[in-house]
């Protein structure tokens, strides 16, 4: 059984990390920074009617394009086998912000989850009349929140020295317990679980709803089923590898207090915060699903970057004279 002795850290050499991660990085900085881009376009230019949705959506927008710039530094940071060399207060912000943007992804998708199952299963609720005072109130209370629980990233120093190196890590496997190491853990895994809750009801009530409903003429109905599951595959693929490998590293040290037992766990948590980041790399889907307005203007937009027009009116208009194109 551990003894907790608070002074022991451990440090691993993971080549494999840094060989791997750095492209994959890279991969979800482009992509994203591409995704999310269109979509604040959309939302700022061509959104011609806004709702409370909507106002959640730019919200993780734009906490999805901050975040995207911490990860060259990231990548940058595997590349040189784990050595931080752009000092404290980067280090800091570097680590509140990929806390903040975890928070905000699973936050501001429950959000848009929970208005979709209070559009859809109780339309006459009063909250689905509140308007977007009412949205920017919640986002600003999201915010609020998220500040409370991720703030203290930047109050305290994350350099943890292995040789000549400095890592900059805000999930260090040391042996002791803190009170601020126990509420990182403890808020890393708790703000997974419980909203996962919530979506996994919203998603099963719409749908109920959906197989109840006899007439769908105008799609709603489906298309929050759709979305919804949007959502629950984004909480799958990028929150929960990363939440599950966490507890696994909980539950080990309850049992052991010597690294050696803790590299694969250590392995398998810093390959799967990666998937992490891909949120904001499938938000975008989101998006699509969230309303039609959304989905049709991006289709607008791809038809045009494809040169292709929706509309047969729009070919060409040829007028021939004695057969001759004028």
């Amino acid at each position: 059984m551990n003894q907790s002795r608070p002074d022991v850290c451990c440090a691993f050499e993971a080549p494999v990390l840094d060989r791997v991660l750095p492209p994959v990085l890279i991969l979800e900085f482009v992509l994203g920074l591409l995704g999310n881009f269109v979509a604040l376009w959309m939302f700022v230019f061509h959104m011609d009617e806004w709702k409370p949705n909507t106002v959640y959506l730019t919200h993780l927008a734009v906490a999805d394009s901050i975040v995207l710039f911490c990860l060259p530094f990231r990548a940058d940071y595997y590349l040189r086998g784990k050595n931080w060399i752009y000092g404290d207060a980067a280090c800091r912000i570097l680590l509140f912000l990929l806390a903040a943007n975890r928070a905000a992804g699973i936050f501001f998708l429950t959000a848009v989850a929970a208005d979709r199952y209070l559009k859809i299963v109780h339309p006459l609720n009063r909250v689905n009349r509140l308007g977007l005072g009412y949205a920017l109130w919640v986002s600003l209370g999201l915010w609020f929140l998220i500040f409370l629980a991720t703030g203290y990233l930047l109050a305290d120093q994350h350099f943890f020295h292995s040789g000549n190196r400095t890592q900059c890590e805000s999930f260090n496997i040391c042996m002791g317990y803190t009170p601020l190491s126990t509420w990182h853990n403890a808020f890393y895994v708790l703000q997974f679980f419980l909203p996962s809750a919530i979506v996994a009801f919203c998603t099963a009530r719409i749908t109920l709803q959906l197989n109840n409903k006899t007439l769908d003429r105008q799609g709603k109905v489906k298309r929050a089923v759709q979305f919804v599951l949007a959502v629950a595959l984004i909480f799958i693929t990028c929150f929960f590898p990363s939440t599950v490998s966490r507890v696994a590293v909980w539950v080990l040290k309850l049992w052991y207090d010597q690294c050696r037992h803790f590299e694969e766990a250590n392995l398998a948590f810093y390959t799967s915060v990666c998937f992490t980041y891909f949120n904001s790399v499938l938000n975008p889907i989101v998006y699509y699903f969230s309303s039609p307005v959304f989905s049709g203007t991006f289709r607008k937009v791809l038809n045009k970057v494809l040169r292709r027009s929706d509309r047969p009116e729009a070919l060409e208009n040829i007028s021939t004279v004695e057969g001759r194109r004028i």
